[in-house]
């Protein structure tokens, strides 16, 4: 049986990197084609602020239950793998939106000279932002959900 592999850095910041490309080409594209800026609005950054946030709050909750503390009861192991579960899903959708908001921010560097342009700078900067504390918090989550393999359930022992 082959057990879930812990998240990898240079995984997040590949697909980071692959999105940033993505996002800033979606600037180039809408801009040549439609002669506008692309419209970042202020709810996607309150959205991945707000998930992220909820993630931290899950992992703060969840970890002295999953690190089986003597005054806590301790989390159902359907719990802690849906939670593991979470945490690699939620790190790969963070890097991704981090990355594609990024990309735009980038790509609408040139537009700051103008109020929708800064305003969408500042949005999509936020949410990159956001979806960055998303992958962090993610992150945690996962280490916290690492358990040791027991000598009696390691069938190589």
């Amino acid at each position: 049986m082959n057990a879930m592999q812990p998240t990898r850095i240079r995984l997040l910041v590949g697909i980071a990197v692959i999105c940033a490309a993505l996002g800033w080409g979606t600037v180039q594209i809408v801009s040549a084609w439609l002669g506008r800026l692309v419209p970042v609005p202020w709810l996607a950054a309150a959205a991945l602020w707000l998930v992220a946030g909820a993630l931290a709050w899950w992992t703060f909750q969840a970890r002295p239950r999953l690190q089986g503390r003597p005054d806590v009861k301790p989390m159902e192991a359907i719990v802690a793998a849906r939670s593991a579960a979470l945490a690699m899903a939620a790190s790969r959708i963070g890097a991704v939106m981090a990355g594609f908001y990024a990309g735009v921010a980038i790509g609408l560097v040139a537009s700051i000279g103008t109020p929708s342009g800064l305003q969408a700078f500042w949005s999509s900067t936020i949410a990159a932002a956001g979806a960055v504390g998303l992958a962090a918090a993610a992150l945690w989550l996962e280490h916290s959900c690492r358990v040791p393999l027991d000598r009696d359930d390691d069938p190589r022992a």
